[in-house]
C-alpha cells in the first residue's frame, strides 16, 4: 500500500501553484508545509503526494520511466485535470481518452518540473 510519493522541485512556488489545483479538483489540500516541501492529501488517510527541493542540494531530475498516477472519480473529473494541469504551467502528454480494454480512460500530463502524472478511471 502506497502512503504517498515525493517529487522534486526546482521552484516550490510554481510547482505549488500546479498541486493546489490538481489538489482542490481531487477534494484534498495541503496537510503538511515546512521549509524546502509541501505535502497534499488527507492526513487521516489515502495516498498523498509531496513535493520538495532535493535534501542534497542539487536540482531536481525527474525519474525516467516513472509516473504518479492520480485515480479520478469519472471521465469528467479526468478531462478537468488535465485541463487544470495545462493551466497551471503543466504540460500535455496525452490527451484525455480511452487507453487500450476494460474502460482504462486516463490522461497524461507532466508538472512544471517535468514530472510525468496522469489521471485515470477504470470501467
Amino acid at each position: 500500500m502506497i502512503g504517498y510519493v515525493t517529487l522534486g522541485t526546482n521552484d516550490l512556488e510554481k510547482a505549488a501553484k500546479f498541486y493546489d489545483a490538481i489538489a482542490a479538483e481531487l477534494g484534498v489540500g495541503r496537510f503538511m508545509e515546512y521549509e524546502g516541501g509541501i505535502a497534499w492529501g488527507d492526513a487521516e488517510g489515502g495516498a498523498g503526494i509531496g513535493l520538495t527541493r532535493p535534501y542534497d542540494g542539487n536540482a531536481a531530475t525527474v525519474g525516467n520511466g516513472v509516473m504518479v498516477a492520480l485515480q479520478a472519480a469519472d471521465k469528467a473529473q479526468v478531462d478537468r485535470l488535465h485541463a487544470l494541469a495545462l493551466d497551471n504551467g503543466g504540460s500535455d502528454e496525452g490527451a484525455p481518452g480511452p487507453r487500450g480494454e476494460g474502460g482504462f480512460y486516463a490522461a497524461y500530463f507532466r508538472d512544471p518540473d517535468g514530472n510525468k502524472l496522469n489521471a485515470f478511471v477504470m470501467g
